[in-house]
């Protein structure tokens, strides 16, 4: 298995060179850090409601780039999912195995999905039991990843966490909101200690960042993954 760098920078300031996983979101420009990726984890849709409709109808929206045959990847290509709902049609469903069936025929080495969701702590139970089912939903031969809010780990029971061992092969803890970094992320960090599942960490190109002395000795702990942006005019 292909895992993100566990080596990170020591000093703030996210650069991205020092890495080797990364999100690809829409309307990001291709970077020369791609070329050295051993982790990709690229959008392909969002299940949201769709505005305007009656009785808060969900759909299937397909974002992210179209699919391309990543023959100088070598390493492992995700498909992420951005969910506003937990509440999913089955031609959502449908979309996703279809187009992971899509990416594999391309010749890409697709090994699973990621689901951003931004669960609040006290419906983490809701989240547990709609991951089982769409685990049961995956071929076996696919993984499955998550998002993970920086303030799951020190507010939500860990046991309902820890649900999530089996069930996801990765949670990956979100250090930012939006495209800026969490000021205060290091005071969220310490109870991942308790976590009973891989987990990875996930930063933001330019944003802070200073690893704590303990992660990078925590046993499930598996790496960083940067979310890349489009570089500022001042950095062109």
């Amino acid at each position: 298995m292909l895992l993100a760098s566990v080596t990170g920078p020591a000093a703030a300031g996210v650069d991205a060179s020092q890495y080797n996983a990364f999100w690809l979101w829409s309307g990001v420009q291709p970077q020369p850090v791609l070329a050295q990726a051993q982790s990709l984890y690229i959008l392909q849709g969002q299940v949201e409601r769709a505005p305007r409709s009656r009785g808060g109808a969900v759909r299937f929206l397909a974002q992210g780039i179209s699919i391309p045959k990543l023959a100088k990847h070598p390493g492992e290509i995700w498909l992420a999912y951005r969910a506003q709902t937990l509440d999913w049609p089955p031609e959502a469903y449908a979309v996703l195995l279809s187009q992971l069936r899509r990416w594999q025929l391309a010749g890409n080495q697709v090994v699973g999905i990621q689901i951003d969701f931004d669960a609040r702590t006290r419906e983490l139970n809701q989240y547990v039991h709609f991951l089982r089912d769409l685990r049961q939903r995956l071929p076996k031969n696919y993984r499955l990843s998550i998002t993970g809010l920086l303030d799951w780990a020190p507010n939500a029971d860990t046991g309902v966490l820890n649900q999530l061992a089996g069930v996801v092969d990765e949670i990956v803890i979100q250090t930012y909101q939006g495209r800026h970094s969490i000021s205060n992320y290091a005071a969220y960090l310490p109870p991942t200690k308790r976590l009973q599942l891989p987990f990875k960490i996930g930063l933001v190109q330019y944003g802070d960042w200073q690893a704590p002395d303990y992660l990078e000795a925590l046993p499930l702990f598996r790496g960083y993954v940067v979310f890349l942006l489009n570089a500022p005019a001042s950095r062109r």
